[in-house]
């Protein structure tokens, strides 16, 4: 497939109009203003941008995050990396330099959205990669607005009025981590979400689900979440996929209101993983 131009760079469209590759573009280097919005723009388009061969220290990482809107500091103060709080580290590196067996984020394996636990959920989300797995490891990405237009419209019809309950501590618990602090927990109570939601940048709908949904508003448990389960079963067909295999220096950034994305097994006891990310936050959720 042709890519397509743009100011000072090109883009390879990925999967019809979900993802694109952007090519000829140091991210390290300020972008103008031009460039600024024509990098907005492609975001609001593709939803899933994809930039390989980049050094991106820290503060570079924050700086060009920032071209999107204002960033998060996540909840769980643990990941911070030192000197950085914006930033949220993940590592399977131990204390002697070698990887060890521990997975750095379980949590990361289940088909997810980030942040739809929070009363107003994050825009975007900026992934750097600074060590990979040989094998293994990707993240596979999920489009959210073409599993939604993909719905008969009886289903559409139904779930236009669907509100599902997000809870950050019961997603946690179920990967195998202890529970959030007290205070966590008090910042970030469980909130309700819409199941449709309306994606502002194109004025289209999608589906707004992940590990992190945990029952729907008015429907008892089990109904509940078996309607979940064959909502995203429905999402995760390979027709809706995008799998990014990762290279050092690569930065992926996803729109968390129009996808799901996970990471897939590597053998965490000899391959190395270690990955930082920044979250731009958003605005309310508009009900599709």
């Amino acid at each position: 497939m042709a890519a397509v131009l743009a100011p000072s760079f090109s883009l390879l469209p990925l999967k019809g109009d979900f993802g694109a590759e952007v090519r000829g573009l140091d991210i390290a280097q300020p972008p103008d203003a031009a460039t600024g919005a024509a990098l907005r723009e492609a975001f609001g388009r593709h939803r899933l941008l994809v930039f390989r061969g980049q050094r991106l220290p820290p503060a570079v990482h924050i700086a060009f995050s920032r071209i999107f809107g204002d960033l998060e500091i996540h909840v769980l103060d643990e990941y911070h990396k030192a000197e950085y709080p914006e930033i949220f580290e993940l590592s399977n590196i131990g204390p002697d330099g070698r990887p060890n067996a521990v997975h750095p984020d379980r949590g990361t394996l289940f088909w997810h959205t980030d942040a739809s636990w929070q009363e107003v959920p994050a825009l975007a989300t900026l992934l750097y990669a600074e060590a990979v797995p040989r094998a293994g490891g990707h993240t596979l990405f999920a489009d959210m607005i073409g599993a939604y237009e993909a719905l008969g419209a009886a289903e559409r019809e139904r779930f236009a009025t669907l509100e599902v309950v997000h809870d950050l501590e019961v997603s946690r618990r179920k990967a195998g981590y202890p529970g959030m602090t007290e205070a966590q927990r008090a910042q970030r109570p469980p909130v309700v979400q819409p199941l449709v939601r309306l994606h502002e940048a194109t004025g289209r709908r999608a589906l707004y689900l992940g590990s992190h949904g945990q029952s729907i508003v008015g429907m008892d448990e089990v109904a509940g979440r078996g309607l979940i389960e064959r909502v995203m079963a429905h999402c995760v067909e390979p027709r809706f996929i995008v799998d990014h295999t990762w290279q050092p220096g690569d930065l992926v950034m996803w729109d968390n209101g129009a996808s799901m994305h996970r990471a897939t097994e590597y053998d965490t006891a000899v391959e190395p993983r270690v990955v930082r990310r920044t979250v731009v936050r958003g605005k309310p959720v508009r009900r599709g």
